[in-house]
This record gives C-alpha cells, sequence and structure tokens, in this order.
C-alpha cells in the first residue's frame, strides 16, 4: 500500500530512510511537489514529504548567514530577508508557471536539489554557489553535516556542489546554511529595440565586456510584453553608480541604435518574467532549457529554426536559451545535435508530458567518465537505490 511519510525533524526523517533501506521500498522525495514533472516519472511506492521541516533556525542579518529548513517556501525566505534590505543574489527561479504548478510554492530543499538560479547568474552565480552548510540524510539513514556552521564534516567530498544538481537522488537535506547579500538600491534596464538574435548577442558580450557590471543580459522575442524584439541588460546598485554606468552603456552600444530606459518597477517586473520562463509558459509543448557558449546561442537556434518550429528566448547573454517546439515534438536528438556542432552543452527538457520524460533523455546523456562517477556517488550516499530512483537516468 503506497504511504506518504511527512517527518517533523531529521530524526524521524531518518527513521524513515533506515525503514525504506531496511525494507528496500523507494521513496519518491519531494517539498510540495513544485518540480514533480521535471525529471523523469520516479517509480516508487511511498513518498517522502519534506513540507513539514519548515521554518528558520537561524538569521543573521549583520552576518549575512541565514539557516532554514528545507521544506521552507523560498518565496517565504525572499520576504524575510528582503525585510531586512538582503536577498538572494542568484534570484533562483520559480518554475511554478512554466509546469502548470501554483507560484512561489517552490522549497529551499527543492531549490539546493535543482541547483536553481536566474538571470544574476552571470554575475552571482548559481544555488550550490551560495551554500555555507547543509544538514542531510544518506540513503543509509545516516545524518552528515557539511561546510560552515557546523561540528562534524564528510571529508572526500565537496558536498554542497555534489548535491546541488543532483534532484534528491543522493541525499535527503533536512537543513541549509545560504549566503545573503544586501539588495541593490535600486536598478534599471538599458533595452535596444529590433536586433537580430545574432546582433543581440554580438551586444550581450559587448556590454558583459565592459565595466559596467551588468547583472542581466536578455533577448526576448517579438510579441513579447506587446512589443517587437527587445535586447534587455539590467544594471543594479547605487542610483548615482546606476545613472553614471546606464549612460557609459548607453555610449558604449550606440552603433546597435536608440536605447531606452526603463523604471525599476518595470525593470524588475520584466526580469522575474525572464527568471520564470513566462514567455513561454503558456501551453503545454515541450520546453528545453539549454546552455551552450555566449556567443553560440544564435547560431544554436538558427540552425535548429531550419528543423522545426520553435519560440525562444536568450539569457545570460546568449548562453541560455529556453526553447519550446511548437508541434508538440522534443526533438531531442536534432537539438542535442544542435548542441554538438555549436561546440557543445547541455539541454534539459524541463516540461513534457509523462510518456515523453519516459521515452527522452530528460538530461544531458554524460560522457563515459561522468557517468561512472555519478555511479560511484549514488553506491556511496544511496547504496540500496531508495532515493527518487530513475528520476535523473534509468535505474540509477
Amino acid at each position: 500500500m503506497e504511504a506518504t511519510f511527512k517527518p517533523r525533524d531529521t530524526r524521524e526523517t531518518c527513521d524513515v530512510v533506515r525503514w525504506a533501506a531496511a525494507e528496500e521500498q523507494p521513496l519518491e522525495v519531494l517539498g510540495t511537489g513544485s518540480k514533480r514533472t521535471l525529471g523523469r516519472p520516479v517509480q516508487t511506492a511511498h513518498v517522502l514529504d519534506l513540507s513539514e521541516l519548515s521554518g528558520i533556525v537561524n538569521y543573521e542579518p549583520e552576518e549575512l548567514i541565514l539557516t532554514v529548513q528545507a521544506g521552507t517556501p523560498v518565496a517565504d525566505v525572499e520576504a524575510i530577508v528582503s525585510a531586512s534590505g538582503q536577498e538572494l543574489a542568484f534570484e533562483p527561479m520559480d518554475y511554478g508557471s512554466l509546469l502548470g504548478r501554483k507560484a512561489g510554492s517552490g522549497t529551499i530543499g527543492g531549490m539546493l536539489a535543482a541547483n536553481l538560479s536566474g538571470p544574476r547568474r552571470i554575475k552571482a552565480g548559481a544555488a550550490r554557489d551560495q551554500v555555507l552548510g547543509l544538514e542531510a540524510v544518506s540513503g543509509r539513514g545516516e545524518v552528515f553535516n557539511s561546510g560552515g556552521k557546523v561540528v562534524k564534516n564528510v571529508t572526500g567530498y565537496d558536498l554542497p556542489r555534489a548535491l546541488c544538481g543532483s534532484w534528491g537522488t543522493l541525499s535527503v537535506a533536512t537543513t541549509v546554511t545560504l549566503k545573503v547579500t544586501p539588495a541593490a538600491e535600486t536598478s534599471t534596464s538599458l533595452v535596444l529595440s529590433g536586433l537580430t538574435e545574432a546582433q543581440a548577442v554580438e551586444a550581450m558580450c559587448l556590454a558583459m565586456g565592459s565595466s559596467a557590471e551588468v547583472s542581466g543580459a536578455a533577448h526576448l522575442p517579438s510579441g513579447f510584453n506587446g512589443h517587437g524584439a527587445e535586447t534587455v541588460l539590467r544594471l543594479e546598485g547605487f542610483q548615482a553608480s546606476v545613472d553614471y554606468r546606464f549612460e557609459a552603456l548607453a555610449r558604449l552600444l550606440k552603433g546597435f541604435g536608440a536605447v531606452h530606459r526603463l523604471s525599476p518597477e518595470t525593470s524588475r517586473h520584466l526580469w522575474l518574467s525572464v527568471r520564470d520562463c513566462l514567455p513561454l509558459a503558456e501551453g503545454a509543448e515541450p520546453v528545453w532549457r539549454i546552455s551552450v557558449a555566449p556567443s553560440s546561442g544564435a547560431n544554436l537556434l538558427a540552425s535548429l529554426r531550419h528543423l522545426f518550429g520553435l519560440e525562444a528566448y536568450l539569457d545570460w547573454s546568449g548562453g541560455l536559451v529556453w526553447l519550446k517546439s511548437l508541434d508538440g515534438q522534443p526533438y531531442d536528438v536534432e537539438i542535442r545535435n544542435a548542441i554538438a556542432d555549436c561546440g557543445g552543452g547541455h539541454a534539459t527538457l524541463v516540461r513534457a508530458d509523462a510518456a515523453t520524460r519516459m521515452a527522452v533523455p530528460v538530461f544531458q546523456p554524460q560522457p563515459d567518465a561522468l557517468a561512472a562517477l555519478a555511479r560511484r556517488l549514488k553506491a556511496q550516499f544511496d547504496p540500496h537505490g531508495i532515493l527518487n530512483p530513475g528520476r535523473m537516468v534509468p535505474a540509477v
């Protein structure tokens, strides 16, 4: 009989995992399930629901340190740190709208498991770069700690980096310590209109190589927000600094046409849309998240448009391509072949029905050496294979 376990603390989490390991009963590990349909469907008899592990353990604004239980909603954490004039610098993406779920329901544990980030990754990094420490339960039912503000560490592994992006297949995070940063006094965006994707990538790369300290660089398709194609560059900081850098950036990019400036509020809403993939959220067609070298983003889209109908936009100065297949087919072979032709990268099938996610490699297939390392990590942390089995690749 299928059971749902909702532990209230680390000890109860250990008890559930130990039982599952002893009985070789696989567990689907989740928080609120906001990303449940991202990845291969997990075939398990039981659910380990961490939503009860919620709340702030310790917050020291003056030290820029936050310790929080893994089931705490990211939206709650962002509201708490915002009240102290701080933020999560990597602005973690909210997959809710894209996956047909309620926006704002993702948890800190899910953020860690998916290694989330947003447009500011080009400047601040991703979730793994902001994790100072964590407490987690291995597939053996053993508690381990890693990183700062802990007394027991597991040697031999950079655990936050190993566990971020593992989608709950290696351990169950229970408590996470994060670095927070002061929020910018103001922000704005410089907009160039009507550029082709190739021109936009050239402009974005030029801006990123300047001293303007750009914290977001995206190219949005014609029709988004009711406008033609727009190339958007975000500037954040103190008002005087933002004003100065805007003028300097406008001079640098004058060869790409006239620029206009967004108000702080308009800029904020636009970047939330870019962060959460709202330009492609409508409908149920397959959506891909593709990472390539920034200089390759436009070329990748140009080659794929010869093969199938698509909608797409560029983030990370052209290095992150969000793509929707308009006829409902996944085109995984074509996309991954195009990535290889563009010099390499990786593609994740973020949205598709369950049958497609079973048939198509959702995550980028790994080279043999990396695949062997992944299997060794799984054997070390989850020797009985009970944590989210098969979510990333079959039989792992």
